[in-house]
């Protein structure tokens, strides 16, 4: 497990799914600190701002009317939110999570 001491305080894990694989990420933090959960070099060492400028941690989730484009590093996490689109530096530094 990452180094907790980065993520904002939680009690447990929720299910999401990332390009249709599920995974348990901690509730109460922002997508891109969850994405840290699951690859915490990766992310740590990716092209990324975490505040928004940059705009490389772009995702598309689907919602009820379709989906929507967010920026992971300002965007909560959701049990049961569907990640259908990531931004090219997130699915190269997520790649090992996939098993590829």
């Amino acid at each position: 497990m990452a180094n907790p001491d980065i993520f904002s305080p939680f009690e447990k894990l929720v299910e999401v799914e990332i390009l249709g694989e599920k995974f348990s990420v901690p509730e109460q933090n922002d997508l891109l600190r969850c994405f840290q959960y699951l690859e915490l070099e990766k992310i740590s060492e990716a092209d990324l701002c975490w505040n928004g400028d940059c705009r490389n941690c772009l995702v598309t989730v689907a919602t009820e009317r379709g989906s929507r484009r967010l920026i992971a590093c300002r965007t909560k996490v959701e049990p049961g939110m569907k990640i259908i689109g990531l931004s090219n530096e997130l699915k190269t530094a997520l790649r090992q999570a996939f098993g590829s």
